[in-house]
């Protein structure tokens, strides 16, 4: 039996230039003991594909950040923003009228270099759907492997 890997998915395909984000391969590369977490992050659409990988401090919060956004489900004010340890990935949420949350996810190349970036932007439902990629990166993050 192949085990496969974590896999958390990000995005409905929908729109003109549809994109799904896919995280997978969450590990600890420095050991069990160290916090350090890295993960691939890739955004795939019918233009194409990027990806990076991602290093955060025992996973810098991402699923908190994606749960409190779920548990404000009436909405705040201007943008919140999460970002990884070397600022590889970042992510803006924005709630906007008709209950929705728009989060817009950046890849960045390396800091040292920052040749390119890429955005795109998903829209889920404020609430209970905004729990299932929290939920869904609580896992992830704690099936890091050495």
């Amino acid at each position: 039996m192949i085990e496969e890997s974590p896999l958390v998915r990000v995005g409905d395909g929908s729109g003109p230039r549809p994109v799904h984000l896919h995280f997978s391969e969450p590990a600890r590369p420095f050991g069990g003991d160290d916090p350090t977490i890295e993960f691939l992050v890739r955004a795939v659409g019918r233009w194409g594909s990027v990806e990076t990988l991602v290093r955060t401090w025992d996973g810098d919060g991402l699923d908190t950040f994606l749960s409190s956004l779920a548990e404000d489900f009436r909405g705040w004010d201007g943008a919140r923003t999460w970002r990884s340890l070397e600022r590889d990935l970042t992510i803006s949420a924005e709630h906007r009228s008709g209950g929705y949350v728009h989060l817009t996810w950046g890849i960045h190349d390396r800091p040292r270099s920052e040749q390119w970036c890429f955005e795109t932007t998903t829209v889920h439902a404020a609430g209970e759907e905004m729990r299932i990629p929290a939920a869904e990166f609580q896992t992830f993050l704690t099936t890091a492997v050495e």
